[in-house]
């Protein structure tokens, strides 16, 4: 499979925030988001082609760590991503997997899905990505396939990037929708920008509207440091 990076770090975000992990970074995706920060693995996927096996060694190279966090692009399109995962569980790693939730799992190894459905405010420019704007539309957003993660017996948190107090109402109907019983201390928002100044100035609203509804702050900046290795 075709792989833009591995390399050990600490988790930033979620339940388990600050646990040193592993990250394979899968490249390619089936969205286009405006505000992507791993275009690498995304809009201009580049990468390594790696074998299971390659890509098993390299994570063992870190003695330390019992976490495998899967990422991308979307690693759940990756080819022998299923593969992957049930090796790295017969080894006894805690796996978890950063998806849009537009695929579904179909019994894969996880331990954590870590769930990050696109919200309108995702939509690349339509004037200048006309074709991915209308395939991005028609699938980032997948009902029956969330649930499919959440009745898969699957440990699972959400993760919305919100640009505007409108955009929690949308979240807050896209959760309602599922039928589900989420509990909103297992629902992250985080701001979007990608300059300290966007950051800050979405971040005194939206931690207070993370106050009054119940729902978890991420911090992006957090996400930057341990996000990815090239820290972009």
């Amino acid at each position: 499979m075709l792989i833009s990076e591995i390399f050990y770090s600490l988790q930033g975000e979620g339940g388990l925030a600050g646990v040193p992990s592993v990250f394979v970074r899968t490249s390619g995706c089936n969205l286009r988001c405006a505000w992507c920060d791993t275009p690498y693995a995304s809009w201009e996927p580049e990468g390594e082609p790696r074998t299971v096996g390659e890509i098993v060694a390299e994570v063992q190279r870190h003695a330390a760590a019992r976490h495998v966090v899967l990422t991308g692009g979307e690693p759940m399109i990756a080819k022998d991503i299923r593969a992957l995962a049930s090796e790295l569980k017969l080894l006894g790693y805690h796996i978890t997997i950063e998806t849009a939730a537009t695929v579904a799992p179909e019994g894969i190894a996880c331990d954590l899905a870590s769930l990050s459905p696109k919200l309108l405010n995702s939509a690349p420019d339509g004037t200048r990505h006309a074709a991915w704007r209308k395939k991005h539309e028609a699938t980032r957003w997948q009902p029956a396939v969330v649930r499919a993660w959440l009745d898969g017996g699957y440990d699972c948190q959400f993760k919305f990037v919100v640009a505007q107090p409108g955009d929690v109402e949308e979240l807050g109907g896209m959760l309602a929708s599922l039928k589900r019983d989420i509990p909103r201390s297992r629902v992250m928002l985080m701001p979007e920008g990608i300059t300290l100044e966007a950051l800050r100035a979405r971040a005194a609203w939206l931690g207070e509207l993370c106050k009054a509804r119940g729902y978890r702050y991420a911090h992006r900046l957090q996400i930057e440091l341990y996000g990815n290795k090239r820290g972009t």
